[in-house]
């Protein structure tokens, strides 16, 4: 068979019209093995889930197995270094967060990625939808109270996170920077317990995932303040998002996303791109990942770059200010 034009592949693969996997892995070439993903993050957690439900879709229409190790520690920088160190032949793909590729550079002296250098992106996978909560006797019914009743009362407020420099911590502090609220920080050794402590009430509010505050929330024993991503989602379409209440500008959005190793074939990266979008674009897909409490996105490469330089522009600036250091 001839070989692929790479210029014809490039344009086509700019419209989203890549040739379909099946034809490619006819012609012998990728893929024609399993492909392995690394996931530096802790099974059943919301990012796992997401790229669970997407690989098992692919693993369908590309042909091949697409087995996941977790392979969590160290905040996932042993398994990202591995993706990293990966060969680059579109066998070995990494998982990633928004917190590896646009907080953790920020936090530590030194990682051993870079997140613009050692990968090749592929596609967004989901958004994790994240909202303010506060403890139902905490007498604020939203964003503009809670930071009016911090400010009248300073030092009476404290919000719990899963440690310095977890997404909750960073998410407060990008509040609190850009409201001047008033509240005390407590970390916790992992996000379980600090949610359950809100739940109880004793700490009074921080920010968490919609699926895991939606039971208490319904119970009445913590109340929904306001969406911290910039869309609100579909999961509570009635709560507005915290830029929507008056904070102009505030975004904060976990995401997971797929990568290659850099220096993978860009016809190889096409083809994953082109897959992982498609299966994302399929409603019972948007169907399956909106009931786990995520929010389908996709995309293309560019696009999350994009986002990624954004994410790491506007979290270092934060980092910054709120002196967080991990190592």
């Amino acid at each position: 068979m001839p070989a692929l034009n790479r210029r014809q592949f490039i344009t086509t693969a700019a419209f989203g019209a890549v040739l379909p996997a099946r034809a490619l892995w006819a012609q012998g070439k990728y893929p024609n093995r399993p492909i392995q993903i690394i996931c530096p993050l802790q099974a059943a957690s919301p990012s796992d889930v997401a790229l669970r439900a997407v690989c098992e879709r692919m693993t369908v229409n590309l042909g091949v197995g697409m087995p996941i190790e977790n392979a969590p520690g160290a905040a996932g920088l042993i398994g990202t270094e591995r993706v990293a160190r990966a060969a680059p032949d579109g066998y070995t793909l990494g998982a990633l967060n928004n917190s590896i590729m646009s907080m953790l550079p920020h936090m530590y002296a030194k990682v051993p990625y870079d997140p613009f250098k050692s990968f090749e992106p592929i596609s967004l996978l989901a958004s994790i939808p994240t909202l303010l909560i506060a403890h139902a006797d905490v007498p604020v019914k939203n964003v503009k109270e809670l930071v009016e009743y911090s400010k009248a009362n300073p030092g009476k407020l404290n919000y719990a996170t899963g440690g310095a420099g977890s997404p909750q911590h960073l998410a407060m502090e990008m509040f609190k920077s850009m409201t001047g609220a008033n509240i005390t920080h407590v970390p916790y050794k992992g996000a379980t317990q600090a949610t359950m402590d809100v739940v109880s009430g004793q700490v009074h509010c921080m920010f968490i995932g919609v699926a895991l505050a939606l039971p208490f929330i319904k119970a009445g024993k913590v109340r929904a303040l306001g969406m911290a991503g910039a869309v609100r989602t579909a999961l509570m379409p009635e709560l507005a998002t915290i830029a929507e209440q008056g904070v102009t500008g505030y975004d904060y959005a976990s995401w997971v996303a797929l990568y290659a190793p850099a220096g993978t074939p860009k016809e190889i990266v096409g083809l994953l791109s082109g897959e992982a979008r498609k299966v994302l674009a399929e409603k019972s897909m948007r169907d399956r990942l909106l009931a786990g409490g995520l929010d389908p996105v996709g995309g293309t490469p560019e696009e999350l770059v994009k986002q990624t330089r954004e994410d790491y522009a506007r979290m270092g600036k934060v980092i910054k200010e709120a002196g967080v250091t991990a190592g």
